[in-house]
């Protein structure tokens, strides 16, 4: 049974109760949105911010309180390093979030953690969860049921919905995410595309070492274990599961199903 816990390192994870024990891997995706949906947004963004219209300015997020960024001195290091250092009068303000022009966020059910950043032109939908110093750039469209988690890149011209990253996943450069989940420390190379619908109708299978399993998904992109990465232009058909340290080649497709542990797809 290709369970969770043989791709991933669970404990360490904060959103790992969205996987069912003892279930397939994907479980993790039939479970986001019921996971979403009753996800507490208390500590979600204030209403001004996520109304759908860009930001006229860039706004600093400081334990709940909305800032201009003009009275701030911020300056821009390495995010996933916490080098998004934001001080006002003097004070350093720890874990300050920067949000800034022309990001638009669309959707009450918006949480970004501390020391993130979210660059001009990107397009957050609710519900979107991303964790502390996580970086949006520019261009980045998430679509909604997003589940970032920490130290993550949602990149330029990057496209993701209804998907998962653990923490320290990346996706700098022009890619695409649907229903796909991005182990911890996976790096996509720039223009993958995870591929999550087949041209042919029904449900995606996937062939295991046991046999064809039906998954009772019509929509399924990739699965990557932790560390596992990809080339550039690289492509996923519906149902590819790579597994822990697996690596995708550049300019190759990779076909559905299983790819062992250290996997080199050519």
């Amino acid at each position: 049974m290709v369970t969770a816990d043989t791709f991933f390192n669970l404990p360490a994870f904060r959103h790992a109760s969205v996987f069912s024990a003892g279930e397939p891997v994907w479980s993790g995706l039939k479970n986001l949105k019921s996971y979403m949906d009753s996800y507490d947004y208390s500590a979600a963004l204030p209403p001004l911010l996520t109304s759908g219209i860009p930001l006229a300015e860039p706004v600093v997020i400081h334990e709940g309180m909305q800032i201009p960024a003009h009275t701030c001195r911020v300056e821009q290091g390495d995010t996933n390093k916490g080098g998004l250092i934001i001080s006002r009068n003097g004070t350093h303000l720890a874990g300050a979030t920067l949000l800034m022009a022309g990001a638009i966020l669309i959707g009450s059910r918006i949480t970004i953690g501390c020391g993130s950043l979210v660059e001009g032109g990107a397009t957050i939908k609710a519900p979107s969860i991303i964790g502390d110093n996580t970086e949006v750039r520019q261009g980045a469209y998430l679509r909604g049921y997003c589940l970032i988690g920490n130290r993550c890149v949602a990149g330029h011209a990057t496209e993701i919905k209804h998907s998962i990253f653990f923490d320290d996943a990346k996706a700098g450069h022009f890619a695409y995410l649907g229903d796909s989940i991005l182990g911890a420390n996976t790096n996509l190379g720039a223009g993958t595309k995870c591929a999550n619908l087949k041209f042919i109708p029904g449900t995606i299978k996937i062939i295991l070492e046991s046999g064809i399993v039906d998954t009772g998904m019509r929509k399924f992109g990739a699965i990557l274990g932790d560390s596992a990465q990809t080339g550039c232009n690289s492509v996923t058909n519906p149902g590819t599961i790579i597994g822990k340290r697996g690596m995708l080649m550049p300019n190759t497709t990779a076909p559905s199903g299983y790819h062992k542990y250290g996997s080199i797809i050519r």
